[in-house]
């Protein structure tokens, strides 16, 4: 990578949007707590607009191939600057419900467009992707970090208010962007339904959606139930955001120490460790109220999902072409929305049946169970036809 693609308006746009993102992850579940939703509440309105996240992703990635990733990373903008101010006027479920479809949608249009475009970016892909994803991490810490401070200063609205400045800021820095003409020109575009139906044919893509849900699983805890364990064992919700920055900092190391480890963009080796290790800190995070022990927990958690993140996007690129790399990105992202949509809720209904403590336990036993079974996944999919035009 030149010197000058450090100083690409792109990761900088990201960096600014993710502190947007990092923000909305601690608001969320504190504000629905603090309104006095249950935890079945909590859990429904952060996993059910993801539903409609499963449709806005597969729309939003084959339209980066049509329009460009600038123009889908700038309504991005747009749709989460919108959410926020939702947000900031929502008491009842049903306002905040809505501003969470709008939170959705802008999450599913900003992910394929910036894998998208990070993957075809000259040099060297692993040190361009994991360049990407520690840009995108270090927005997430800011923004954590000063979500959880401005709650305790300032209120929630404000701190909605704030995160819709801040995606104008990240809208008027994507004006910078270079404008990308559309991969597959209108004289060659096929269906959107056919490009899904000849990347479902890709055995290989049922593995990414696999390693999709283990980079995301990390994130989606982190943005629902992590904040609620944290402040059920006393911190503060200050003290709540700089430890999740935590998860941040471990996918920035991640990023810039372990991208070149990723030595086979196809092979097992990164997912199974990457699994075993989130599934260890999960269960570690709730075994102990000790401050240093949590901090190493969800340190480690985020450098494992950090690295899995990364694998994920050289598999993808490995089993696509460049004109339908949005649309893969997407596809493989199904595994996204499955933890987003399953995790939440599940949560939320072993903390009201079995306590939350227990139900970070069971988490941690389902990823050991999905570390087990990824050799087996690897071999039955990936020894597979893997490219989308080898069949």
């Amino acid at each position: 990578m030149s010197k000058a693609t450090y100083f690409n308006p792109f990761f900088v746009s990201a960096l600014v949007w993710n502190i947007a993102h990092g923000m909305g992850g601690v608001l969320v579940p504190l504000y629905a707590l603090h309104l006095g939703m249950s935890g079945v509440a909590i859990g429904s309105l952060v996993a059910l607009p993801t539903i409609l996240q499963v449709l806005f992703n597969l729309l939003g990635g084959a339209y980066v191939d049509r329009l460009g990733p600038r123009n889908i990373l700038l309504g991005s903008c747009l749709q989460f600057m919108l959410g926020n101010a939702v947000y900031s006027y929502s008491t009842s479920f049903a306002g905040l419900a809505l501003a969470q479809c709008l939170y959705v949608l802008a999450r599913a249009t900003f992910w394929p467009a910036a894998y998208s475009l990070g993957s075809r970016l000259g040099g060297d892909r692993n040190r361009n992707l994991g360049w990407l994803n520690s840009t995108t991490n270090a927005g997430q810490i800011g923004g954590t970090a000063l979500g959880g401070i401005l709650i305790g200063l300032f209120g929630f609205q404000v701190c909605f208010w704030t995160a819709a400045g801040t995606l104008l800021a990240a809208f008027l820095l994507g004006l910078l962007i270079s404008r990308t003409p559309s991969v597959q020109p209108a004289s060659g575009q096929t269906g959107i339904v056919s490009t899904y139906a000849r990347l479902a044919r890709v055995p290989g893509m049922y593995f990414a959606m696999a390693c999709g849900y283990l980079s995301i699983l990390p994130f989606t805890l982190s943005s629902s139930f992590y904040p609620i364990l944290l402040v059920g064992e006393g911190f503060s919700t200050q003290a709540t955001g700089w430890l999740l920055t935590l998860r941040a900092f471990g996918s920035i190391f991640a990023g810039i120490g372990l991208a070149k480890t990723v030595q086979s963009p196809t092979g097992l080796a990164v997912p199974l460790r990457c699994s075993l290790l989130i599934s260890i800190a999960i269960a570690t995070a709730a075994m102990s109220d000790n401050l240093g022990i949590i901090a190493l927990s969800i340190f480690v958690f985020g450098a494992a999902s950090g690295l899995a993140s990364i694998y994920f996007q050289l598999f993808v690129s490995a089993l696509s072409n460049a004109s339908d790399r949005g649309s893969a990105m997407s596809f493989g992202g199904l595994g996204w929305q499955a933890s987003n949509v399953s995790t939440p809720l599940l949560m939320g209904f072993l903390m009201d049946g079995i306590g939350l403590q227990n139900a970070f336990y069971f988490m941690g036993a389902l990823l050991l169970l999905l570390t087990v079974l990824l050799p087996a996944l690897h071999r039955w999919l990936v020894a597979s036809r893997t490219h989308p035009d080898s069949r």
